[in-house]
C-alpha cells in the first residue's frame, strides 16, 4: 500500500464530514465537520487539502439498500467531480449505505445523544468511510 495521507468526506445537503488518516493508512480519525452551505467551504477545503497533502480521496456514496443510485449519490458525484477539480489527488466514490446507520449505532452505544451529535456522527461516518477505503486498498494489495 502506497504511502501517504487519505482523506474521506461523509457528503450531506447540511453538513460534510472528514476524516484523515496517518500516513501508513494504519488509523482512520476524525478531522472535522464542515457547513456544505458555508460561502467558505472551497477555501476551508483547499486549507485541509493544503495541511494533509492526501494522496487519495474518498467521497462516501449513499446508494440504495438494492444498489440503485439515490439523489443524494449524485450530489455526492457532483461533489466529488469539484474536489478533484481543486486537487491533483484521485478522487473515488465509495459505498457508504450504512456508514451512517454504524456511526450513529456506535455513538448511540457509546451514551452518545445522536441529536446532540450530529456533527460528530458526520464525522464518525466519514472514519467508516475511510476505513472501509483503506480495507479496499489493503486487499489489493
Amino acid at each position: 500500500m502506497q504511502r501517504g495521507r487519505r482523506i474521506a468526506f461523509d457528503y450531506g445537503d447540511v453538513r460534510i464530514g472528514v476524516a484523515v488518516c496517518d500516513p501508513d493508512g494504519i488509523l482512520a480519525t476524525p478531522l472535522t465537520t464542515l457547513k456544505a452551505t458555508d460561502g467558505k467551504l472551497k477555501s476551508q477545503l483547499a486549507q485541509i487539502f493544503t495541511e494533509y497533502e492526501p494522496i487519495h480521496i474518498y467521497v462516501g456514496k449513499p446508494s440504495h439498500m438494492d444498489g440503485r443510485e439515490s439523489e443524494s449519490a449524485v450530489k455526492a458525484a457532483n461533489f466529488a467531480k469539484e474536489l478533484g477539480e481543486m486537487t491533483s489527488a484521485p478522487v473515488t466514490l465509495i459505498d457508504e449505505r450504512l456508514s451512517t446507520v454504524s456511526a450513529t449505532r456506535g455513538m448511540r452505544d457509546s451514551g452518545v445523544n445522536s441529536k446532540d451529535a450530529r456533527a460528530s456522527i458526520d464525522q464518525a461516518a466519514a472514519v467508516e468511510i475511510l476505513n472501509f477505503a483503506l480495507e479496499i486498498e489493503k486487499n489489493r494489495g
